[in-house]
Formats: C-alpha cells, sequence, structure tokens
C-alpha cells in the first residue's frame, strides 16, 4: 500500500534529512527514521516485559523431547563440511 503525504513540512523535513544524511531517496529517508523510532520505542520496553513475550513464545513451542539427541542433531547439520 503506498503512503502520500501531502504536508509541506514534512516534505521540507525529508529533503533536509535526506540532504544532511546523504540518503539516495525520500523513501529511504523515511524508511530509516521509521525504523530508528520503533527501535526508540523498543528500548523503552521493561525488559521484564521483553522476556515475557519470549517466554510465552517458548511455552507455545510445548515441553521438551526428552529423546532430542543434540548431539546427532549438531552432527547431521555439519556433515558434508
Amino acid at each position: 500500500m503506498a503512503l502520500y503525504i501531502r504536508d509541506p513540512e514534512v516534505d521540507q523535513l525529508v529533503a533536509e534529512a535526506q540532504r544532511l544524511t546523504g540518503t539516495a531517496t525520500k523513501t529511504d529517508v523515511v524508511k530509516n527514521a521509521l525504523k530508528r523510532e520503533i527501535a526508540a520505542a523498543n528500548v523503552d520496553v521493561p525488559l521484564s516485559e521483553r522476556l515475557d513475550k519470549v517466554i510465552e513464545a517458548a511455552r507455545r513451542l510445548g515441553p521438551r523431547d526428552p529423546d532430542f539427541d543434540m548431539k546427532k542433531f549438531s552432527d547431521d547439520l555439519y556433515d558434508g563440511m
């Protein structure tokens, strides 16, 4: 889906950021800015909340298979290298 911004101030800000950073396109300027904002917002999430998401994902995977042979699995990964 396309994003259209018809705000002269935003256009000026993007053009200035493009000039200052040497970014090839305005799309790249916006993409990089959004990635930085998302990363900054994620830093604001407490570690305990981020870990809760990881723990929940692990729980959804189910219990550990007691018959799983990690040595064999690792050896199979490197077989033929």
